[in-house]
């Protein structure tokens, strides 16, 4: 007999996992290069390119958690689920695949565009707002309620592993916002070269997004803790 699909759904959350906090490391470290007003502005757009590709693969992941987690708690053995299949059961586990499908074709291409399709920008926006909206409520009545979704295996963790996920998302909004001067800042130090209002500009956009960065590394383990020690759960 061949290894449950619940071992591959793990084996995918994981990978999501690394990659997520991988690639987000290699943004950070290529961005630093990207605000050195020492380097060319060519050598500058280069370290953009790089540090634009990379940020592909954390965005793809963020997405791809959505539905692997759900999944997770679908096929679970026996013994295993917190909630069981009861509450997932295939076609809402298919929906949420299809929604996550639309999504990562969205975020794609309006990283790929660089948000210049408004209607893209606008679609992938809105489906952020509406997921953390479902999340947060989600991750609040698992932690509050004495039994949520009527079992007993008091799975808060879960609840917080969820609101842990949802500030990744509303930190990537973050990110999105204070990043708003850089582009523009950055086309007029390529075209017309440096000047010292452009280097405040550039610094304060990048700077700016290091506490949301953080955030983000700082929800990603604190989500995959809970994920394997599950605290306080009676499974």
């Amino acid at each position: 007999m061949g290894p449950h699909p619940y071992g591959w759904w793990i084996l995918l959350h994981l990978v999501l996992f690394v990659f997520w906090l991988g690639g987000d490391l290699g943004v950070f470290y290529s961005s630093r290069f990207v605000i050195n007003p020492n380097l060319t502005p060519a050598a500058r757009a280069a370290a953009l390119g790089i540090m634009s590709g990379l940020d592909l693969g954390p965005k793809v992941c963020l997405v791809l958690f959505l539905p692997s987690g759900v999944t997770l708690m679908a096929t679970a053995p026996h013994g295993a689920s917190v909630f069981g299949i009861a509450l997932f059961p295939w076609w809402f586990v298919a929906a949420v695949w299809v929604f996550a499908a639309v999504w990562l074709a969205l975020t794609v291409i309006a990283h790929r565009t660089h948000g210049r399709i408004a209607a893209v920008t606008r679609a992938d926006l809105a489906i952020r707002i509406v997921v953390i909206a479902s999340l947060a409520a989600a991750g609040l009545y698992t932690v509050l309620a004495a039994e949520p979704f009527g079992v007993t295996t008091h799975p808060r963790w879960l609840g917080a592993k969820i609101l842990l996920y949802t500030l990744a998302i509303a930190a990537g909004l973050g990110i999105r916002m204070t990043l708003r001067p850089f582009g523009p800042a950055f086309g007029a130090l390529v075209s017309t070269g440096s000047t010292a209002q452009l280097e405040h500009t550039l610094r304060r956009s990048v700077n700016g997004c290091l506490p949301y960065v953080w955030l983000i590394w700082g929800s990603v383990l604190g989500a995959a803790a809970l994920g394997v020690f599950k605290p306080g759960a009676q499974l």
